[in-house]
């Protein structure tokens, strides 16, 4: 299966239409290809592995956006830079999370890269988010993955996981104590999702304590953009209309406690977040809609 970034560079075409592309080097094309032999070639023969383009991409870049790993290796091991940006901001970890390449991601992160890169709001944990790693998800979150970090278009990585579709990509974030409230222009995760049509992550969201009457800078509830009769309007229109139930109210304020003091706890132990979502797991009751 061919990889491919999820967020191209906002000047990629403009950039290919006027030939700004000439100046990739053969360590570019080789890493892009995966041509491992060729690569290794090139090291020994003294070419330069932090070489850019005119977008300021490069070989590292250009390896993690087709997820091959052993390019990844071969460069980092010469010295390529692991935190290198390109034009629109990306590192190479934000490429391999949205490449979903769960092996380049841990190589980066063996090799040092950042996490969470100064001064830059899209952060890798959005690119796995929005590309539907639910491991990268995971491994960064267990690295420090900043889960309420904000980018003034997409939002948090919850935004950007319930705006793509990507369940399991939520679920994570949700058992690890991302904030099922935030807002983004007052929009939060349970308006993607309800914009989505999506029922489960409606569900979904609902079980960790989202809000229904939470208002977007429209004025708009999450009921209002969905169809009246449809699936996912009977979903949001029984929450609203029948009140919880004790065990709903317990469930959520457990998840919304652990959620907070078990990461802390977790982050000083040095456990796997995901011991959140089994600590504060208590099973819904079944819904029929």
């Amino acid at each position: 299966m061919e990889l491919t970034r999820a967020r191209p560079s906002l000047y990629g075409e403009l950039a290919h239409g006027l030939g700004f592309w000439t100046d990739r080097s053969a360590v570019h094309e080789a890493a892009a290809q995966g041509r491992v032999v060729q690569l290794q070639q090139l090291i020994e023969g003294g070419a330069a592995v932090n070489s850019v383009a005119a977008d300021s991409i490069t070989p590292l870049h250009e390896a993690c956006v087709q997820g091959h790993a052993r390019c990844v290796r071969l460069l980092l091991d010469a010295g390529a830079q692991v935190d290198a940006r390109n034009i629109d901001g990306s590192t190479p970890l934000c490429d391999a999370c949205a490449a979903g390449s769960l092996e380049c991601v841990k190589l980066l992160l063996e090799y040092g890269a950042t996490v969470n890169p100064p001064l830059f709001s899209f952060s890798p944990l959005h690119e796995a988010c929005m590309g539907g790693n639910s491991d990268c998800v995971q491994l960064l979150i267990d690295r420090g993955a900043f889960m309420e970090a904000h980018d003034s278009h997409y939002g948090t990585p919850l935004h950007g996981a319930c705006a793509s579709q990507h369940y399991d990509c939520a679920k994570v974030l949700l058992n690890a104590g991302a904030n099922v409230n935030a807002a983004k222009l007052r929009e939060t995760a349970l308006h993607h999702a309800a914009k989505t049509k999506s029922v489960d992550l409606i569900e979904l969201l609902v079980e960790f304590g989202g809000n229904l009457y939470s208002r977007d800078n429209l004025n708009k509830k999450p009921i209002h953009y969905t169809s009246l009769g449809s699936p996912s309007y009977r979903c949001l229109d029984f929450y609203e209309n029948t009140p919880l139930s004790l065990q709903q109210i317990s469930r959520v304020a457990v998840r919304a406690t652990l959620g907070r003091r078990a990461s802390q706890v977790v982050s000083r132990l040095g456990l796997p977040s995901r011991i959140i979502g089994f600590l504060s797991y208590i099973p819904p009751p079944v819904i029929e809609i």
